[in-house]
């Protein structure tokens, strides 16, 4: 699984990628989240961070959203990942930007950071790749201030869907993206506050439209850099993912909380 992760950032920043990214995010890091340019506005304005601020951006890839808020806030910018070579891209993209950033590679769910260090936290459709959301948010909480912030982004299983949906929902979606308890519950176990949600369903129907759309008009340039088989897989999975949240089954949202 682990070389799976690392192996997809081998091609992020070709340039067949950067158009479809541009396209459809509005980005150009080698993003491989759904977090839209606006969205990720909108989180960097709750996180309310300075120059003297330090922001953990766990599940950081190649650096979107963390780099760009560093670049717009100022910012200290710490990204955890495993994916080594994305975080030897998001390093490269910080010396480029002159954004105050270093890296970790390291377990979400065990952070390898002092109490507080952080005055806020970022990630990115990061707690539906994975299955101890519970741990990951408790040590958010742990390595965040109090009165420092969160701000995240998850896809989610719309509740209580019949069986046959909910199955349809669970295989169409990230790998882990049924959850035992509703993400409220969840942060308010963890010690965390809801200032906010904000469902961005129709923001996230809307890109991946033009994500098939840009990687169908691409697809003999995708099928040389990334095979056959794959660009099937991707654009298969792509398709079903917005079919399953304009049928209702599927939602996205983003969540802003203070610690």
């Amino acid at each position: 699984m682990l070389a799976f992760f690392d192996e997809r950032y081998l091609h992020v920043l070709a340039p067949v990628m950067l158009e479809i990214e541009a396209e459809a995010r509005g980005t150009d890091y080698g993003s491989v989240s759904w977090s839209t340019r606006g969205q990720v506005e909108r989180m960097a304005t709750h996180l309310d961070l300075g120059n003297d601020s330090r922001l953990l951006d766990i599940g950081a890839g190649a650096g979107w959203p963390g780099l760009y808020v560093g670049q717009r806030t100022g910012c200290h910018v710490t990204m955890l990942d495993f994916p080594v070579h994305g975080l030897k891209l998001a390093l490269d993209r910080a010396a480029r930007d002159s954004v105050a950033a270093h890296a970790s590679v390291a377990d979400g769910a065990l952070l390898p950071f002092s109490e507080g260090v952080f005055e806020g936290v970022i990630h990115s459709d990061l707690l539906c790749c994975l299955t101890r959301k519970l741990e990951v948010l408790a040590e958010c909480r742990r390595v965040v201030r109090p009165g420092g912030r969160m701000a995240f982004t998850v896809i989610e299983v719309v509740p209580d869907l019949a069986p046959d949906a909910h199955t349809i929902a669970v295989e169409s979606g990230p790998e882990f993206v049924d959850t035992e308890s509703p993400y409220a519950d969840v942060l308010a176990e963890t010690g965390w506050t809801l200032s906010q949600v904000e469902d961005v369903t129709s923001e996230f129907q809307s890109m991946g439209r033009t994500l098939l759309q840009s990687r169908e008009s691409r697809r003999e340039a995708l099928v040389a850099l990334l095979g056959a088989e794959n660009v099937e897989e991707m654009i298969d999975r792509n398709w079903g993912t917005v079919a399953s949240t304009e049928e209702g089954r599927l939602c996205r949202r983003l969540y802003l909380v203070e610690a």
